[in-house]
């Protein structure tokens, strides 16, 4: 299973490379600059989707395999976090302070994808082995929990931020209902196991 990360790795760039051959030969279309943003947005929303689903998918297929693969798909969701939020502030503002914090404050959609930022930072910068150890494992996974508030807030930030056909919308949030209907099931039982 050696290929498996490397795999997963490379395919993971896909999106990146995809939208950076589109820029490229101006394939954007009439607003590259709002797909350019929401393309990246859109790949930080399935990453961290993806990154929750590692567990219930392990679970329910007995592959243990898949559970070397949550960090990776979580670092992944915030590093197209990262790019969606540059593309913002850089491409579309310019490095306008005043108007990134007046957004911020005014428009509620962009409060939320700002507070699920906030939230992914401590986890990605805590996710080296390392980190790990100096934590200690019941405190780093106590602080990892911030992962579901942190997609709740991704898809209420995208739902708030489509105008008109929110059919995209609700297939995230249905999957993030989910996903956390599964994690509710399984700490739910778990103190029965004890």
């Amino acid at each position: 299973m050696r290929w498996l990360k490397p795999a997963v790795f490379a395919l993971s760039l896909l999106p990146l490379v995809w939208l950076g051959w589109q820029a490229a030969f101006g394939s954007l279309g009439v607003n590259p600059v709002e797909t350019l943003n929401r393309t990246l947005g859109d790949w930080a929303l399935r990453f961290l989707l993806l990154a929750l689903a590692v567990t219930p998918v392990r679970q329910w297929t007995h592959w243990a395999p898949l559970a070397r693969l949550r960090r990776m798909m979580g670092l992944f969701a915030f590093f197209y976090v990262c790019l969606h939020l540059a593309s913002y502030v850089g491409v579309d503002l310019f490095f306008d302070w005043a108007a990134l914090w007046k957004d911020v404050v005014k428009r509620t959609y962009i409060t939320l994808g700002m507070g699920c930022f906030v939230l992914l930072l401590p986890l990605a910068l805590t996710s080296t082995d390392g980190m790990i150890r100096r934590l200690g494992g019941r405190a780093w996974r106590k602080l990892h929990k911030l992962v579901f508030p942190a997609a709740i807030l991704g898809v209420a930030h995208f739902w708030l931020m489509v105008k008109a056909d929110i059919r995209e919308p609700v297939v995230y949030a249905l999957v993030l209902a989910v996903l956390l209907g599964w994690r509710m099931r399984t700490f739910v039982r778990a103190p029965q196991r004890a």
